[in-house]
Protein backbone atom coordinates (compact mmCIF):
# COMPACT_ATOMS: atom_id res chain seq x y z
CA UNK A 1 0.00 0.00 0.00
CA UNK A 2 1.23 3.23 -0.66
CA UNK A 3 0.42 6.65 1.57
CA UNK A 4 -0.07 8.76 -1.67
CA UNK A 5 -3.45 10.57 -2.07
CA UNK A 6 -4.86 11.56 -5.18
CA UNK A 7 -5.60 15.12 -5.84
CA UNK A 8 -7.24 17.39 -8.64
CA UNK A 9 -5.98 20.28 -10.01
CA UNK A 10 -8.22 22.86 -10.99
CA UNK A 11 -6.92 26.05 -13.27
CA UNK A 12 -7.78 28.90 -11.48
CA UNK A 13 -7.92 32.47 -13.28
CA UNK A 14 -5.71 34.49 -14.23
CA UNK A 15 -3.65 31.61 -13.43
CA UNK A 16 -2.89 28.47 -11.52
CA UNK A 17 -3.91 25.28 -9.63
CA UNK A 18 -6.21 25.12 -7.21
CA UNK A 19 -5.45 21.81 -5.40
CA UNK A 20 -7.97 19.68 -3.44
CA UNK A 21 -7.76 16.31 -1.89
CA UNK A 22 -10.44 13.95 -3.19
CA UNK A 23 -10.39 12.11 0.46
CA UNK A 24 -9.26 14.61 2.65
CA UNK A 25 -12.00 17.11 2.51
CA UNK A 26 -10.45 19.52 4.72
CA UNK A 27 -6.97 19.84 2.64
CA UNK A 28 -6.14 21.92 -0.05
CA UNK A 29 -3.79 24.44 -1.63
CA UNK A 30 -2.93 26.32 -4.41
CA UNK A 31 -0.21 27.28 -6.39
CA UNK A 32 1.24 28.62 -10.03
CA UNK A 33 2.86 25.78 -11.29
CA UNK A 34 2.30 21.84 -11.26
CA UNK A 35 5.54 21.23 -9.35
CA UNK A 36 4.49 24.29 -6.96
CA UNK A 37 1.13 22.74 -6.70
CA UNK A 38 2.78 19.26 -5.79
CA UNK A 39 4.81 20.55 -2.50
CA UNK A 40 2.15 22.75 -1.50
CA UNK A 41 -0.17 19.25 -1.71
CA UNK A 42 2.42 17.44 0.28
CA UNK A 43 3.27 20.21 2.71
CA UNK A 44 -0.98 20.27 3.62
CA UNK A 45 -1.63 17.07 3.42
CA UNK A 46 0.99 16.36 5.83
CA UNK A 47 -0.12 19.01 8.31
CA UNK A 48 -3.88 17.46 8.09
CA UNK A 49 -3.12 14.42 8.65
CA UNK A 50 -1.12 15.59 11.69
CA UNK A 51 -3.99 16.87 12.98
CA UNK A 52 -6.00 13.67 12.47
CA UNK A 53 -3.44 11.82 14.66
CA UNK A 54 -3.83 14.26 17.08
CA UNK A 55 -7.42 14.69 17.51
CA UNK A 56 -8.31 10.49 17.23
CA UNK A 57 -10.11 11.48 13.61
CA UNK A 58 -10.13 8.37 11.62
CA UNK A 59 -7.65 8.72 8.59
CA UNK A 60 -9.05 7.31 5.48
CA UNK A 61 -7.15 5.11 3.05
CA UNK A 62 -6.27 6.60 -0.30
CA UNK A 63 -8.41 6.19 -3.06
CA UNK A 64 -6.86 4.43 -5.56
CA UNK A 65 -6.77 4.55 -9.61
CA UNK A 66 -9.18 8.11 -9.76
CA UNK A 67 -8.29 9.55 -13.39
CA UNK A 68 -6.85 12.25 -13.99
CA UNK A 69 -5.63 12.62 -10.10
CA UNK A 70 -2.01 13.85 -8.99
CA UNK A 71 -1.07 11.40 -6.20
CA UNK A 72 1.01 13.04 -3.63
CA UNK A 73 2.54 11.75 -0.57
CA UNK A 74 2.60 13.44 2.99
CA UNK A 75 6.64 13.85 4.34
CA UNK A 76 8.27 10.55 4.71
CA UNK A 77 7.69 10.65 8.75
CA UNK A 78 4.01 10.65 8.24
CA UNK A 79 3.79 7.97 5.43
CA UNK A 80 5.83 5.37 8.12
CA UNK A 81 3.37 6.14 10.82
CA UNK A 82 0.19 5.67 8.16
CA UNK A 83 1.93 2.77 6.77
CA UNK A 84 2.44 1.09 10.18
CA UNK A 85 -1.14 2.11 11.35
CA UNK A 86 -2.61 0.81 8.47
CA UNK A 87 -0.24 -2.50 8.34
CA UNK A 88 -0.83 -3.43 12.33
CA UNK A 89 -4.93 -3.28 11.41
CA UNK A 90 -6.85 -4.80 14.45
CA UNK A 91 -3.69 -6.23 16.31
CA UNK A 92 -3.84 -4.47 19.68
CA UNK A 93 -0.74 -2.07 20.46
CA UNK A 94 -0.12 -4.50 23.58
CA UNK A 95 0.19 -7.36 21.07
CA UNK A 96 2.58 -5.52 18.67
CA UNK A 97 4.37 -3.88 21.28
CA UNK A 98 4.89 -7.71 22.57
CA UNK A 99 6.06 -9.28 19.24
CA UNK A 100 8.47 -6.00 18.40
CA UNK A 101 9.85 -7.07 22.11
CA UNK A 102 9.89 -3.44 23.48
CA UNK A 103 7.49 -1.53 25.32
CA UNK A 104 3.91 -0.32 24.62
CA UNK A 105 4.73 3.18 24.26
CA UNK A 106 7.91 2.69 21.89
CA UNK A 107 5.75 0.88 20.17
CA UNK A 108 2.82 3.41 19.89
CA UNK A 109 5.36 6.16 18.40
CA UNK A 110 6.39 4.17 15.46
CA UNK A 111 2.70 5.41 14.59
CA UNK A 112 3.47 8.71 16.04
CA UNK A 113 4.67 11.39 12.43
CA UNK A 114 6.98 13.46 15.13
CA UNK A 115 8.87 10.23 15.93
CA UNK A 116 11.90 9.13 13.55
CA UNK A 117 11.24 5.63 12.45
CA UNK A 118 14.51 3.83 11.53
CA UNK A 119 14.72 1.50 8.26
CA UNK A 120 15.50 -1.50 10.91
CA UNK A 121 12.37 -0.46 13.10
CA UNK A 122 9.91 -0.24 9.60
CA UNK A 123 11.49 -3.99 8.73
CA UNK A 124 10.97 -5.30 11.64
CA UNK A 125 7.73 -3.73 12.48
CA UNK A 126 6.98 -5.44 8.53
CA UNK A 127 8.23 -8.57 9.39
CA UNK A 128 5.82 -8.80 12.34
CA UNK A 129 2.83 -7.57 10.67
CA UNK A 130 3.23 -10.20 7.76
CA UNK A 131 4.36 -7.55 5.37
CA UNK A 132 7.15 -6.97 3.19
CA UNK A 133 8.55 -3.39 3.32
CA UNK A 134 9.64 -1.68 -0.32
CA UNK A 135 11.33 1.51 -0.51
CA UNK A 136 10.89 3.64 -3.65
CA UNK A 137 12.18 7.10 -5.01
CA UNK A 138 10.09 9.10 -6.99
Amino acid sequence: MKAAYPATFTPQEPSGFLVQFVDIEEAFTGGETIEECLFNGAEVLTGILETYIDHGKEIPKPTPDIENAYYIAPDVKMQSALLIRWARGKTTMSDFARELKTSWQSAQRLEKPTNATTLAQLQKSAVILGKRLVLTME
